[in-house]
């Protein structure tokens, strides 16, 4: 499971329907309706958060609006009304630690897609998430960050 901090926009269209795929995965956790996954690590910042349903359901939306932008027809009904939520943080230095296990996925999958993008340095976060100074999350694969660095 990759939620990712990044902004949808950069997911080419493989990554938009397996974050999409996901998303929803942790929403049925985070709503108690499926025993698998209800300690994912990356499930943490939802779960530590005030109001963990209302926040999945937020980042979900910007997902969908992403897809819709882009033509593709999720179905916003598997989504539950909106809700005010608090913005959640991600550190600058997971961010740009996403970014660039974005972009090695992107190179060896989408090769055009990933041409669009080489010259951002600083990528934009997903609209959930406020960026504050630190280094990367905790609760991130040790063996991913090791294979990135």
């Amino acid at each position: 499971m990759r939620l990712w901090s990044l902004h949808p926009r950069y997911l080419d269209s493989k990554g938009l329907v397996a974050l999409w795929r996901e998303g929803l995965l942790a929403q049925a956790v985070l709503a108690g309706k499926t025993l698998g996954y209800r300690h994912h690590p990356q499930l943490r910042r939802f779960t530590e958060s005030p109001a963990p349903r209302s926040c999945i359901a937020a980042y979900l939306r910007a997902v969908h609006a992403e897809a819709t932008q882009r033509g593709y027809q999720f179905d916003a009904k598997k989504l539950p009304r909106a809700r005010e939520v608090e913005p959640l943080h991600v550190s600058n230095g997971q961010l740009l630690y996403e970014w660039t296990h974005l972009a090695g996925k992107l190179a060896a999958r989408a090769p055009a897609w990933h041409k669009q993008f080489k010259g951002i340095d600083y990528p934009e976060s997903h609209p959930l998430f406020v960026v504050v100074a630190g280094g990367i999350a905790d609760w991130e694969t040790p063996q991913i960050v090791r294979a990135v660095k």
